[in-house]
């Protein structure tokens, strides 16, 4: 560049050539460079100043004022009003002169200082600015590990990996493990270890940000946990995300004949409005039927119980009833829970959530199963922050409540049980209408009302005004659809599932044939709860889909006529040992259970078998999985109620079994607890069961109508 006037630059190539370029055009040139040029003024770093020890920093700013003085005459901006000190005149003395000026200075104020010092810190501050005045050796990364060995820090960080899953120990295991693995590694003594403070400060250094020193629970949680960053989940819509778990309850309820036990919650979450679309409470032993049975809740609107007041109905709470029932004639005399049908389903890795029965049953009510990272509770915060909430706001009221953690459990918490299961489920369900489903929710906000919280009736009011409501009729077929799955042939003896062996005549045109399926195999249902019979598709041409659900006794069902579970079946396979052939064993099994029912309800037996009865007398009334959503039953009185449900047991042998009694002969939730539910209603000291307002669901008319 030879000269620059008027906005134009004259530049001269290397051989001589002259050229008039605009000075705008040259500087928007992206080949423009001026070379040699001082840097650029930045903006002070006043955060990192700000984190500098004090003298570091004022020692800094103090080198700033002495550099402007040596460059400008006066320690401050260009143009400021006081003149320069007479040393420092840049009009009077060159800048090497100014340096030794300010070295002297500096030098006779107590800071030896000479010119080549000065130098260079000026030529530190036009390149980094106050940064480059300051002593670096206070901002030297700080570790808190020190010098410590290398092979010592390795060797630490390998025994805390691989302790996440163990038992949580002291500090001094680390060290006997550490020691232990470097003579491993590198022979005796060879790796020496510093002193017990040196190595605990190495400990906490390398594990306190990593949570490798807490509880277990909680190093299980961090190992488990996807890598960062988490991204939160937005869901618009009712069902868009329903999480489903289940967990112990913190109190101990009565199971039978004085059995004290601490039974099991599963629940459905939907996210979208902290909805409890679903509840089982179940003894010790929730099976995959009993979340199928969770799918089916969702989507049947939760009746009226006998004893309910006429609040907690449909009609008188926030959601829009009249505009609903047009749409949904199930929801007449219904209670204030939101019908929910979910389209994905967050659950944990465990064996009930996971089995291939649950997701068919998902499958087939187009549900999408999303499973979370194994042992990481975030990854379903909400459905694990509601259960700390019915902890907090209903458990801790019942009578023997058990606390979180036996550190804070009474003396006889046992003693004061007085709730048995099915009393403790029909309050939970009544609580969940009126407080839960009322109750405002601190994360729930209207979109035009930010400030104001509601409670999941209303924030499911306001969504279904927008998202619309679309009801999803079961039927009989798609409750048996949604119990657990086996595939295998029909032999000459019938079907066979673990040693129980179910048989009918209506098996005699398929016995030894294979199904029209790919594999060969028949399409059997059974529900763990009631192993008593077991539901067969076979093939009806006369159907709409071509098949038809035959239901299918167990062949000792006279035998044993007491209800049972398949936990209790399971008790007495580990009890009885084979001494025969495989027909004869079954029948000796059939008879050693039988002999457990009756010496459990005469007040004899082993605790364990006491359990193990009282397992199975509740799973049987309480937990009739399917009834109370197939529909109530009429008003019977006490002698009709015992020959209707037992009808079975009176017919001939031929016909043990009818395709409606497979269902409908089953006793409800009001049913109480005793040997069998005609018996609960004559000497127990409760109402019997009567006719809620309305019938709920009917599969029959429902398909129908739909």
């Amino acid at each position: 560049m030879a000269a620059l006037a008027d906005g134009q630059v004259r530049l001269v190539a290397g051989d001589g050539e002259v050229a008039a370029v605009l000075l705008s055009l040259l500087f928007a040139d992206a080949g423009f460079e001026v070379l040699d040029a001082p840097g650029v003024p930045r903006v002070p770093p006043l955060g990192l100043l700000e984190s500098l020890p004090e003298a570091v920093r004022e020692r800094a700013l103090a080198w700033e004022r002495h550099v402007q003085e040596v460059e400008m005459g006066r320690p401050g901006e260009p143009g400021a009003a006081s003149p320069p000190r007479a040393e420092y005149d840049p009009q009077a003395w060159t800048l090497a002169q100014r340096e030794e000026a300010k070295a002297a200075e500096l030098s006779a104020a107590g800071m030896p200082t000479s010119a080549v010092t000065v130098r260079r810190m000026r030529a530190r501050y036009r390149r980094e600015g106050v940064w480059g005045l300051v002593d670096h050796r206070a901002t030297r990364p700080r570790t808190a590990l020190g010098r410590a060995d290398e092979r010592v820090i390795a060797a630490l960080q390998e025994v805390l990996e691989t302790g996440r899953e163990r038992s949580s120990g002291t500090l001094g295991r680390l060290r006997v493990y550490t020691e232990r693995l470097l003579a491993e590694q590198y022979g005796d003594g060879v790796v020496p270890l510093p002193s017990s403070a040196t190595f605990n400060r190495l400990v906490h250094a390398l594990a306190d940000g990593r949570g490798l020193l807490g509880s277990a629970r909680q190093r299980r949680w961090r190992s488990a946990r996807p890598a960062p960053p988490f991204v939160a989940t937005t869901v618009m819509a009712p069902g868009e995300l329903v999480m489903m778990d289940s967990t112990v309850l913190d109190a101990f309820v009565v199971l039978d004949d004085g059995v004290v036990e601490r039974p099991e919650l599963t629940i459905a979450l939907d996210v979208a409005t902290r909805t409890i679309c679903a509840a089982v409470l179940r003894a010790k032993g929730t099976r995959s039927v009993d979340a199928a049975q969770l799918l089916a809740q969702m989507m049947v609107p939760a009746p009226m119980r006998p004893g309910w007041a006429e609040a907690l109905g449909m009609e008188h709470s926030a959601v829009p009833y009249e505009r609903l029932l047009s749409v949904d004639a199930r929801l007449e005399g219904a209670a204030a829970r939101p019908v929910i049908a979910p389209q994905t389903i967050v659950v944990d890795q465990g064996n009930v959530f996971v089995s291939s029965s649950f997701i068919a049953a998902c499958e087939s009510l187009g549900i999408s199963v999303q499973p979370a990272p194994p042992g990481n509770g975030p990854a379903k915060g909400h459905v694990e922050r509601t259960f700390s909430s019915i902890n907090s706001l209903f458990v801790q009221h019942v009578a023997a409540y058990t606390a979180s953690h036996t550190g804070e459990r009474g003396k006889d918490t046992a003693g004061e049980a007085v709730w048995t299961l099915a009393q403790l489920s029909e309050m939970f369900q009544e609580w969940i209408i009126c407080g839960w489903q009322e109750r405002e929710h601190d994360g729930l906000r209207h979109p035009m009302m930010p400030r104001c919280a509601l409670s999941p009736n209303e924030m499911w009011a306001a969504l279904v005004a927008v998202c619309g409501y679309v009801p999803v009729p079961l039927g009989r077929e798609d409750y048996i659809e949604l119990m657990p799955l086996k595939r295998q042939k029909i032999n000459d003896y019938g079907i066979r599932i673990d040693y129980r062996t179910y048989d009918h005549r209506v098996l005699n045109p398929y016995r030894g044939e294979p199904s029209p399926a790919a594999d060969g195999l028949w399409e059997i249902h059974y529900d763990p709860h009631a192993p008593g019979q077991v539901w067969v598709r076979l093939p009806k041409p006369g159907q709409p889909h071509g098949y038809e659900w035959e239901t299918v006794p167990w062949i000792h069902h006279t035998l044993v006529s007491a209800p049972f579970t398949d936990f209790a079946w399971q008790h007495i396979k580990r009890t009885v040992a084979r001494r025969a052939d495989r027909v004869q064993h079954e029948h000796d099994l059939a008879l050693a259970l039988r002999e457990l029912l009756e010496r459990a309800a005469a007040g004899h037996g082993t605790r364990r078998e006491k359990v193990v009865a009282a397992r199975a007398r509740t799973a049987a009334i309480d937990g009739a999985v399917w009834g109370i959503l197939c529909g109530q039953q009429p008003e019977a009185k006490a002698g009709e109620l015992e020959e209707e449900v037992f009808d079975d047991d009176s017919e001939g042998d031929e016909e043990p079994f009818t395709d409606d009694g497979a269902l409908s002969s089953w006793p409800t939730e009001h049913t109480p607890l005793g040997d069998s539910p005609a018996s609960a209603v004559q000497e127990v000291d409760v109402p019997a069961p009567r006719r809620p307002q309305v019938t709920v669901y009917d599969p029959f008319e429902e398909s129908l109508r739909w």
